[in-house]
């Protein structure tokens, strides 16, 4: 008897649907087919063990698997459920007469009970579009499929749920998620918040001018002073998710099967802070088994590089194209794909090898040439895509032990809110460009026109600074963002003021040369 039941596979943050037919007749062997790995193979031994502790009987006749498309790999265990579900009801055990409307996935253990799997909201997002009426999955997985509206989750622990939901001798309970309502419940509960961080007022605007216009931004410091409690808290004032962002978050985060049990929508942005021994593919993705790397799980929220000149050279030039095109193509010999990354970048790292190289109060202890070799461990390319570098100095014990609070979050975001919005309307027509950070040279021109004063202003800064002229675009950037933050229409000298100060790494003598 030949009986279909459905499972999914997930290429990318997207899923296909599999159509795994089952066919049981006369012979006596077993053949699983349909380019299947050995993860898929190997259910074999783990559905025999669950169909058999259970009282149901192996088929003892010839039987023939087939997971089509054929020419698509199958990877992983969660092939399991379907594949006993069709063995079942091609011997004549399982009522089949509702198979067609469901997809049904899952990994199972020895005794039947059902282990949760990866990438469960793409394939959830691809049933309902497919027209399937549910979606039979691991209990854990339930919460997270139920986002997709229109579709019926049925999370189940067990094998016999499924068996006795197929036979309508019981019934389960779909699982129902309010999504909008635990979305937006949510999107302002911080754990952190600025106003836990004393004194750093200059880095601080710095930070909010970052997260208004999207920029990258580059902190340089001593040990101590602040860098990382600073970018940990940047996400909290980067105005919140929208509901189609948190779910295309969600997905990345689904696929690469981090998201928590029994979650559902991301409601945060990401923080990622990936550690300096990083490898190039394990920041971009890729692998044997295709997975989403750093940049890719860091999309919509923060990238944040902790002592940026000690990552391998290699890995951070792999940075330069994402930065740019705000997604990373992975291309191997049996596979293409394509992973979002639309991220900020934040990095920091300390001024020398020693760390305190132009400390207010300690003596930098590093040779001459030194602290320049140890600033071209970052290469200009990187540093052209930086629109911000600040530096950062100690906090004194007086504003440590000062009682009075500094701004929180929620007061600053509503201020990066206003700025972002200017942003949105100004480039409402432009696929791909969302935040000042993102012109391309056609757009500047268009919305960061300088007046006679604010080019005198600029031309004199480069001269005297020794300024960079690759620091001649980002400071337009930076400018335009601070203008919008105090919604103006057009730049003002004092923007391009302000904007030139956020170049510290481009100005001539700085690492001492």
């Amino acid at each position: 008897m030949l009986v279909k039941t459905y499972g999914s596979a997930v290429f990318g943050i997207d899923a296909e649907i599999i159509t795994i037919e089952v066919n049981v007749s006369q012979g006596s062997k077993f053949f699983l087919v349909g380019l299947p790995d050995n993860a898929v193979k190997e259910s074999q031994q783990r559905v025999l063990s669950a169909i058999k502790t259970n009282n149901f009987k192996w088929p003892g006749k010839k039987i023939i698997i087939n997971m089509a498309p054929a020419d698509v790999r199958k990877e992983g265990a969660a092939y399991d459920l379907p594949i006993a579900i069709g063995l079942l009801a091609a011997s004549d055990q399982v009522a089949s007469s509702q198979l067609a409307d469901y997809i049904i996935m899952g990994e199972l253990s020895l005794d039947g009970s059902i282990q949760p799997i990866k990438g469960v909201l793409p394939i959830a997002i691809e049933a309902r579009k497919r027209g399937f009426k549910g979606f039979i999955l691991p209990k854990e997985n339930a919460r997270e499929a139920a986002v997709v509206n229109n579709l019926d989750i049925f999370g189940v622990g067990h094998i016999m749920e499924v068996i006795g939901f197929l036979n309508k001798q019981t019934e389960i309970d779909p699982t129902i998620v309010d999504t909008r309502n635990d979305f937006f419940s949510n999107i302002n509960d911080y754990q952190v918040d600025f106003a836990d961080v004393k004194g750093q007022e200059n880095v601080k605007r710095a930070l909010e001018i970052a997260a208004a216009g999207g920029h990258n931004l580059l902190m340089i410091g001593a040990p101590g002073a602040g860098k990382t409690m600073l970018a940990k808290r940047l996400a909290s004032i980067i105005p919140p998710l929208s509901l189609h962002e948190a779910l295309e978050t969600t997905k990345i985060h689904s696929v690469a099967g981090i998201l928590g049990k029994h979650s559902s929508l991301i409601t945060h942005r990401p923080f990622r802070s990936p550690h300096h021994t990083i490898s190039d593919i394990a920041l971009v993705g890729g692998g044997t088994f295709p997975q989403p790397g750093e940049i890719s799980l860091a999309h919509n929220g923060v990238l944040f590089l902790d002592e940026l000149p000690e990552f391998k050279r290699t890995v951070l030039e792999v940075l330069r194209q994402p930065l740019e095109d705000r997604h990373i193509t992975i291309s191997r010999s049996k596979y293409t794909i394509d992973y979002p990354a639309s991220f900020m970048m934040v990095a920091s790292m300390n001024p020398c090898p020693c760390g305190y190289y132009n400390h207010p109060e300690k003596e930098c202890v590093c040779s001459p040439g030194v602290v320049q070799k140890y600033l071209n461990k970052i290469s200009g390319p990187l540093l052209d895509r930086i629109d911000i570098h600040i530096e950062v100095v100690p906090v004194p014990f007086n504003k440590l032990s000062e009682e009075q609070n500094s701004e929180n979050s929620e007061m600053v975001r509503s201020r990066v809110s206003m700025a972002r919005k200017v942003q949105e309307q100004r480039f409402n027509d432009i696929e791909g460009v969302h935040c000042n950070a993102q012109m391309n040279s056609a757009l500047l021109r268009k919305h960061c026109q300088l007046d006679q004063a604010c080019v005198s202003l600029l031309k004199t800064a480069m001269d005297k600074l020794g300024l960079s002229a690759r620091a001649y675009d980002r400071i337009l950037k930076v400018s335009r963002t601070i203008a919008d933050m105090e919604q103006c229409e057009s730049i003002q000298p004092a923007h391009v003021a302000e904007a030139i100060q956020y170049r510290s790494l481009d100005r001539e003598n700085w690492a001492g040369n």
